[in-house]
């Protein structure tokens, strides 16, 4: 549930955490219990956030209705970058027989592999 802002008259501002279909609701007072309206008095928390977690969340709202073009995707996957390359690339903890058979000396000798 979101926090929203309200503001009494009497005691001034308060935060309460609503539901979103109740969020232009008036809320009681934790104080005197009268009737508050909702009002915004400080900017959004996103923009105090990390930039490597803004960018982020730019990036996840940007995808849900504009999806990168190809030319957008190429310029940000260079050539030969490990998801984009023709060629296979074993990880450096898998090793592969003559055979073909993989092994996974270093990745957890505990387990066993199905």
């Amino acid at each position: 549930m979101p926090v929203y802002e309200y503001l009494c008259n009497h005691c001034g501002p308060f935060k309460d955490m609503r539901p979103m279909a109740e969020c232009d609701d008036p809320q009681d007072c934790p104080s005197c219990e009268s009737q508050s309206p909702r009002v915004i008095l400080t900017a959004p928390a996103f923009f105090c956030m990390p930039s490597d977690k803004r960018l982020a969340a730019a990036t996840n709202e940007r995808s849900s209705n504009a999806p990168k073009t190809l030319a957008e995707y190429k310029a940000s996957h260079g050539p030969g970058c490990g998801c984009c390359s023709t060629k296979k690339k074993l990880s450096r903890l898998v090793k592969q027989t003559r055979s073909g058979a993989k092994s996974f000396p270093t990745a957890r000798p505990w387990m066993i592999s199905h």
